[in-house]
């Protein structure tokens, strides 16, 4: 018989997403629907990171929405297989790190980590590898990071002056923070209860050691706006003739 896993070993078994802003960046396509219902080939994007989380073992998902709630609520209740999904409506917006502790209301859980995702990423890496390297560093949190795309050209240059060519829209040897973390529990009373944790609780974390980092070796995409939308599908695409 095969031992159970430990705590140490066993997988994240609940998850977060953001789902409740407006993503004005986004109109046309967030007229009539909240960002994470803004479909991306074929499909919205909360499909792909459901279908996502599911594959690394996680059993229920907590939804925070707010914007065209009603939109999101009447996709998810429609699902027929994935993990269990909550959904809870912000009565006024929170910001995202508001957000966040907010949704951690509606936990199973609320003494083991969890994910948490931003819900305009698109991306796909092992989630097995982050909570390995998470608890093998220890602290209370791990962001992903990804490798920051510009959406400027940028010009190659000799040590004359000469100008020896173009690329467009390169990725720069600069991380960004990827919208995808896992949090210990005791993370979550150091979220403000309004506001932006980017501003406030991460700062904090950083300076005493207790946030760590795992860098992304793969598809991410942020779908912040229309442009990216369009460019996202032509890749996802891309990726699914190259998986065919």
């Amino acid at each position: 018989m095969t031992a159970a896993p430990t705590s140490s070993e066993s997988p994240v078994r609940q998850a977060l997403i953001l789902a409740g802003g407006q993503a004005t960046r986004l109109r046309p396509y967030t007229d009539t629907r909240p960002k994470a219902m803004v479909e991306v080939a074929g499909r919205p994007i909360i499909d792909y990171q459901l279908e996502w989380l599911a594959s690394h073992g996680v059993e229920q998902v907590v939804v925070s929405c707010g914007y065209k709630a009603e939109v999101l609520r009447e996709h998810l209740e429609n699902r027929r297989e994935g993990p269990e999904i909550s959904l809870l409506v912000e009565d006024e917006p929170l910001g995202r790190g508001g957000a966040l502790r907010y949704a951690a209301t509606g936990l199973r859980d609320p003494e083991a980590p969890y994910f948490a995702l931003n819900g305009d990423v698109l991306t796909w890496f092992p989630l097995d590898e982050l909570t390995r390297r998470h608890r093998a560093r220890g602290g209370l949190g791990t962001l992903a990071l990804a490798r920051f795309r510009t959406t400027w050209g940028i010009v190659d240059v000799d040590g004359d002056d000469r100008i020896e060519g173009f690329t467009q829209s390169p990725l720069l040897p600069v991380w960004i923070n990827a919208g995808v973390y896992l949090f210990e529990p005791g993370l979550t009373p150091l979220l403000p209860t309004k506001g932006d944790h980017e501003s406030s609780t991460f700062p904090d974390l950083a300076k005493e050691g207790k946030l760590t980092a795992y860098r992304i070796d793969g598809f991410w995409r942020g779908v912040d706006t229309a442009k990216d939308v369009k460019e996202a599908g032509a890749e996802i695409e891309a990726l699914r003739g190259t998986d065919g």
